[in-house]
Order: C-alpha cells, then structure tokens, then sequence
C-alpha cells in the first residue's frame, strides 16, 4: 500500500515557483502581465509573496493598502498559480522604528542598532509584537480563506538575537523559571564560585557581553536556549492569528544554512520543514564534497519531520550576489543541485528570486528574469527544463526515505564544544567533524537521519555520534538501550564530559558512557596543526582494514576496561596505547574512536561497519568519485536518484534492475554526463540490496 503523504493535496505535484515581490513593479503593471506569461514558459506553479511587503502594507502606521497585493493574487490564481503567503516580520518599515525605537536589537555591546537592514528587530518588544500581530491578523482575515493559498511562510530566516533591557528582563524571568526561583541552584550550575562570580541577586545577571561577563560556559548555554526560546514564542504569537482564522492552511519558517538559533526544536511548533540552500558550486573544494555538504543540511532538515516531504524553500538558479565570489552555476548544475534536494525528500524548487530587483543590495542575485526581461536566456531555459522534469516527478511527490543509520548533530552540543575554553583554539570545528561521518554515507549512497541526542533510536541499525561532549541527561540511557537490543553504536574523542550545564562528570570520562564504551580516557592530547601520529590496525581486528592511517589534531589517551583493542598509536609517549576499541555490550557493540583519523580510514572503518550492520544502499551499483545515489519510496515503489557531480561523464555498471519513469528497462552499464542525473524506479519486493 502506498504511503505518500503529500504536502498539499490539492496540488498532487512537485513545487516550482520563486520568491515574488510584484510591490517592486507597482508603478510598471504591464510587468505583473509579462510576469505571468513568463512564468507559464517557466512551468512555475506557485509564487511567495508578502515577507519584505510590510512598508507597502502599511505604508503608515494604521493605514493599510491591500489592493494591490489583490491584485496580483487575482491575477495568479486566474492563471492557475497558487500562493505562498509570507508575514512581514523580518523586516520593518522605517516609521515603525523611528516612532518606537524599542523594537530595534542592541548589540552584546549594549549599543542599539540604528534602523536598517533585516532581522534589526527585538523578539521581546510588546509594541513590535502587537504590530505584528495586527498585521498577520488583517492578512488571515483577508486571505485565509482563499482556496488558492498553500502555505503560510513566517517572517523570513529567523536569527540573531538583542541584548536590549526588555530581553535582559526576560532572560532573568526564564532563569528565575528554569532554576525554580532559586539563585543558588543557577551559582552551581554555573560554578559561579570559579573566579569569586557568585550572583547574590537575580538583577546581577546580565546576557553574556564582550565588555562584560563572558567566561561563564552556563551562563553562554543558557543565554543561547533563552534565545531560542523567546524566538519561538515570538513565531507562536506570529501563528496564533493565522491558525486562528485559517486552521486548515499549514505553516513553515525557513531556515537558514547555520544559525545561532536550534531550529530543532523551532520545527516542533511548525507543519512543513523548509530551508534556504546556497552552495558554493564550482569553489576549490571539487564540487561533489560541496554536494556532500549540501546533503547533509538537507538530510538534517528532513530529519526534524522524518515522515514527510520538506520544502526547498529558497535556491538561486544561477548566483548568489553576497557569496564572496559569485559564480555562476555551470551548466547542468542547477537542475542537478535541485533533483539532489528532491532526492534528499524535498518536494519543491523554489528561487530567489522570480524577477531581478532594479537597486538595492540583491539586484544582482540570480533570478529567473534576469534585468534583461525577456526568456531567451540560458538561466531562463535550465528553470523551464527543470519545471518540464519535475511535472515528470508527480508520482515522488508525497514518497520520504527510510534510513537505518542515524548521525547524532546536536545543537547544544555544538554550543558548548564551540564555548569550552580548550583543548584547541580556535574550536574543534564540532560541524566538520560531524560532516566527515556523514561523507562515508553519502559516497556509498547509504540514506542517514541527522537527529538531536534527545530524539528515539528505535529502529535503526547504527547510530554514530562524533565528539559528545555535553551529554543531556536521558541520552546515555537511551544508548544503552539501543545497543542491549542489538544496536552498533560508534562513539569518539571529547564524549562524555560535560552535563547540560557544562559541568564536567566526576569519576573518568568518558562519563555515563564509560560502561558502554568499556574504555576509561585519561588525557587528552591536542596537536598542532603540523603534528601527526598514527593509527596501526591490530592483525585481523577487523576485517575490511588493515594497515596504518594517519591521526591529528585530538589524541585521546585510554584504558581499556571491557572493550577490545582494534588498533594502537604507533609514535610519541603513548605509543601503544589503544586508538580504536569495540565493546561488546549485550547484543550491540560500540566503537570508541579515540582520534580525529584521516577521511580514507573513515571511508574503510564505514564501509565495513555498514556490511556488518547489513545497510541497504539506494542502488548496488559500481561508481567513481563524485557519482552519489539517494532513494525515496512510497512503500510500494523505491524512486533511486543518481547524480554526477564532476564536470566529467561517469559509467556506472548497475547490479540490479531497474526500469526509468516510464516503465522501461535501464541498460545495465551506462554513462551520466557531466553534471547528469537519472531517476529510476524499482519496485519495493526488488528492496534495497544489502552491501
């Protein structure tokens, strides 16, 4: 039985559309003609609208002007295109500021921000809450009901945060909930005596500053949950109205590649995942890594909502003008990089922006219209071709992806990583590392959920987690749970050392987790850049490597307690030492990792744990560097995604059968050209063969 769960059934295909600002083109309205024609050549289906339009809404304060966003909803549904409709917060008209200066952010140095730019706004303020609600509510009223109207879109790329006197105020109320009124809990949690920095008062307390106090890793923490937490009840209030007045239309913010907010728990409070994807193609790095790194961020995404499709909210079709460099894509890059989201369990491609700005800071961003105004671009056709090809994948749209390996990237973990003081300045780069267990995966062509350490691992095989430092409470016992029922649980350096405060575990690291690892960490060697050691792998430890890999930047010194000792370091005083352990803990097993290995180590020690776990690839199949495969599957039918990401043609020698999206038998040897893809189908009795 099929198990689509499509996004809007309304519109049972692929989302095309743009970024739409038709206000830019008031005073020109033969554009907003041309635009619709165009966008039919384009086959666009929907348009966004609304996030930047708060000035022409309410070009005064009371004074609202809807017309002409009337206007062109009339004239985009009349030609059969939906709406995505956007509320206006990320970015506030000039009178707003000017008549209440509260509602612009002051910086850590206490010095508020002059009116300008987006995002300028305090989450905090009651006047700019209100506004923001008088807005959404005249907009639910107005288009809520409409039968075209998809989605709706919140404020735009939530981030930052304000260190003005109304969120100092907040910040305490929250500590004051958070330590049950209790100042002398937060001083040990904090381990405020370090330094005589005891707080005798709640009004001591002040939001981490550089001219001010910034050497408390508790008080960082909780300053950065803080912020997470009022901007989720900021987009609460921001939803109330719409859900209110519209209960049947869903909701998305999109997120942005990297922020300081844990968008984890802000996708808890919306219905659809979506994010704003911009890739450095065609950098030094060759471009199938910066696919890799793509993959990731879109596999981290779907994973928020793993049961269904996620939007691709935002993604240039040619260029990003803020990049330092802004290249342009290479042809056939754009319709691959936007079939390597669907892949990924996206349903939708969607650009910013749909028409090129005349001034201002993006007027040279890609878009589908170039300043040129016509079709007869290069751009123009790859975006009509790829509408052609996504109406092809009505039959993916709905379909999400199974994965039986889950990589652990945790946002507080992150935090306190990047805050601790040692054992490397700058950082151990927590996001990197994260990253290079994913790449293994992503080469094979082995789907993998990126998930929170506070989030279920039933039902996966292996679950990985890279340098956990901070351990919430709850989740060592959630390991152990996954590993007594069978599961391989891989664990490396700089884990167990903290508790959610940021407080180091008594009693040897790597902390709860030391009985699962059957290992005890003594000390931990930081390396310079230059410095090396290495990793010799004991004869027949394990099959599949064999041999010396390089190590670098952390070396970890333990003691084997339970586990079994796979490789040893080969140079300084702890030559000898064990450097790669398995522990045997009643039906799993773990792995200690004990140093930051080379990438080819990586790739062997997964290839060989992904036979052992018995992971389904989305394709057996033979491939080179650069070449990736992903699946989606609607439980009756398996879509298999390959991709070329080299600017040369691979051969791919297949292993098994599969038919293209009309039905028909593939070639069993057959060549994607540079920057190619292929989508096949395969039926579900035909699973997914183990490696």
């Amino acid at each position: 039985m099929s198990q689509r769960k499509q996004l809007f059934p309304q519109l049972d295909r692929m989302l095309h559309g743009a970024d739409y600002n038709p206000e830019q083109w008031i005073h020109m309205p033969e554009v907003w003609d041309e635009d619709i024609r165009l966008m039919h050549l384009a086959k666009c289906n929907v348009m966004t609208m609304g996030m930047f339009s708060w000035s022409s809404l309410e070009p005064n304060e009371g004074q609202f002007e809807f017309g002409w966003l009337d206007g062109i909803i009339d004239k985009l549904t009349l030609n059969g295109i939906s709406f995505i409709l956007g509320t206006p917060s990320g970015a506030r008209p000039a009178w707003l500021a000017s008549k209440y200066p509260e509602v612009l952010r002051v910086r850590p140095e206490r010095v508020r921000n002059l009116y300008g730019t987006r995002h300028n706004h305090c989450y905090t303020s009651p006047i700019y809450r209100e506004k923001v609600r008088i807005i959404n509510t005249l907009m639910a009223e107005r288009y809520g009901k409409h039968p075209d109207l998809l989605l709706w879109h919140i404020s735009n790329e939530y981030n930052g945060e304000c260190h003005c006197d109304l969120c100092q105020a907040a910040f305490r109320e929250w500590l004051r909930k958070k330590y049950n009124d209790d100042l002398d809990s937060l001083n040990q949690a904090w381990y405020t005596t370090f330094w005589s920095h005891n707080y005798t008062d709640w009004k001591e307390i002040e939001s981490p500053s550089p001219i001010g106090e910034h050497m408390l890793h508790g008080l960082q923490l909780d300053w950065k949950r803080f912020v997470t937490d009022q901007s989720i009840d900021f987009m609460l209030q921001e939803i109330a109205p719409l859900k209110r007045l519209s209960p049947d239309i869903p909701v998305t913010t999109n997120f942005l590649g990297g922020c300081n907010i844990n968008y984890e728990r802000m996708a808890e409070h919306v219905d659809i995942v979506s994010w704003d994807s911009y890739p450095y193609w065609h950098s030094k790095n060759p471009d199938w890594r910066t696919a890799c790194h793509a993959a990731f961020t879109h596999d981290r995404y779907r994973s928020f909502k793993p049961d269904k499709p996620f939007l691709l909210m935002e993604c240039t079709p040619s260029l990003a003008n803020w990049q330092e460099v802004a290249k342009l894509k290479r042809p056939g890059m754009h319709a691959l990089s936007s079939i390597q989201a669907v892949a990924h369990g996206s349903d939708s491609v969607q650009y910013f922006q749909w028409r090129k700005s005349r001034g201002s800071s993006e007027k040279f961003h890609g878009a589908v219209v170039d300043h040129s105004a016509h079709e007869h671009t290069r751009v123009f056709s790859d975006v009509a071709e790829l509408g052609a090809y996504l109406e092809r994948l009505q039959p993916v749209n709905g379909t999400n992806i199974r994965a039986e390996t889950a990589l652990i990237y945790d946002t507080e973990n992150k935090w306190a990583v990047e805050g601790a003081a040692g054992p490397r300045k700058p950082n151990l780069s927590y996001d990197g590392e994260v990253f290079r267990h994913y790449e293994p995966f992503w080469k094979q062509g082995i789907p993998v959920d990126i998930i929170s350490m506070d989030r279920s691992l039933e039902g996966y095989k292996l679950v990985i987690a890279p340098m956990l430092y901070m351990l919430k409470q709850g989740a060592a016992e959630r390991f152990e749970t996954f590993v007594r029922s069978g599961g391989t649980l891989v664990l490396t350096y700089w884990s167990g050392i903290v508790d959610e405060n940021d407080l180091c575990f008594l009693g040897g690291f790597p902390g709860p987790l030391r009985k699962l690892a059957g290992v005890w960490s003594e000390e931990l060697d930081a390396l310079y850049p230059e410095d090396y050691n290495s990793l010799v792998m004991k004869e027949n430890a394990l099959e599949g490597l064999s041999g010396t890999y390089s190590v670098s930047l952390m070396c970890d010194l333990i003691h084997v307690e339970t586990a079994k000792v796979l490789a040893e370091y080969q140079e300084d005083f702890y030559q000898g030492y064990p450097a790669l352990t398995v522990n045997r803990f009643i039906d799993g097993e773990v792995y200690y990792m004990a140093a930051r290995t080379e990438s080819s180590f990586l790739d062997d020690f997964y290839r060989t744990l992904a036979g052992r776990c018995r992971l389904g690839r989305a394709l057996r199949a033979d491939w080179d560097e650069g070449v990736n495969a992903q699946v989606r599957t609607d439980g009756d039918r398996d879509f298999i995604f390959l991709h070329n990401f080299t600017n040369q043609e691979q051969s791919i020698l297949l292993k098994e059968i599969v038919t293209d999206l009309e039905g028909t038998p593939v070639e069993q040897s057959l060549c994607l050209p540079a920057y190619g893809y292929r989508v096949f189908i395969r039926e579900a009795n035909n699973i997914r063969a183990n490696i």
